[in-house]
C-alpha cells in the first residue's frame, strides 16, 4: 500500500521541505518501491576547494530516502543512516535513486545510490526508517 496516489501528490507534500527545494532538489519518478530525485549543481553547492560539498550529496540522498520511506508508510522518520562517498561528481547534475530493500511492520531499509549525469557513482546511502503510529 502506498501513501501517495501519484507523483503530483507527493510533490505537493514535499514542497514544504524548504531546505531541499531551496537547494534545487526535484522529485522525478515515484513508484511503490522506488524513486528518483535530482538536482542541477551550481556554484552554491561547491566547497572551498571547488568540489561539490558533501552535505549537498547527503541532502539529495536524504531527500530521496524521505520520499520513498514516506511512500511506504506516512509518517516515517530516519532512525539511522550511513553514507559512503565513492567519487567526486564530474557532471553538472546529480541523481539519487532510492530502492526499498525491506518494508517491515515498524521499520524500512532503503538503499540510495547517488550518481551524476556522466554515469559516475558518487555515493551510497543506506537508511533505516522508523514508522510512526500517529
Amino acid at each position: 500500500m502506498v501513501s501517495f496516489s501519484n507523483i503530483n501528490e507527493a510533490k505537493e507534500f514535499f514542497k514544504n521541505d524548504l531546505f531541499a527545494s531551496s537547494n534545487g532538489i526535484e522529485l522525478d519518478e515515484l513508484s511503490e518501491k522506488e524513486c528518483l530525485c535530482s538536482m542541477t549543481l551550481n556554484k552554491n553547492h561547491l566547497n572551498a576547494y571547488g568540489g561539490v560539498m558533501g552535505g549537498v550529496i547527503f541532502t539529495l540522498a536524504d531527500f530521496a530516502f524521505a520520499v520513498l520511506s514516506n511512500q511506504l508508510h506516512r509518517p516515517t522518520v530516519a532512525q539511522q543512516v550511513n553514507i559512503n562517498y565513492l567519487n567526486a561528481p564530474k557532471g553538472k547534475k546529480l541523481f539519487a535513486r532510492a530502492v526499498c530493500k525491506k518494508d517491515g511492520r515498524t521499520t524500512s531499509v532503503l538503499n540510495i545510490n547517488v550518481f551524476d549525469d556522466v554515469g559516475r557513482d558518487v555515493a551510497q546511502f543506506i537508511g533505516t526508517g522508523f514508522k510512526l503510529n500517529i
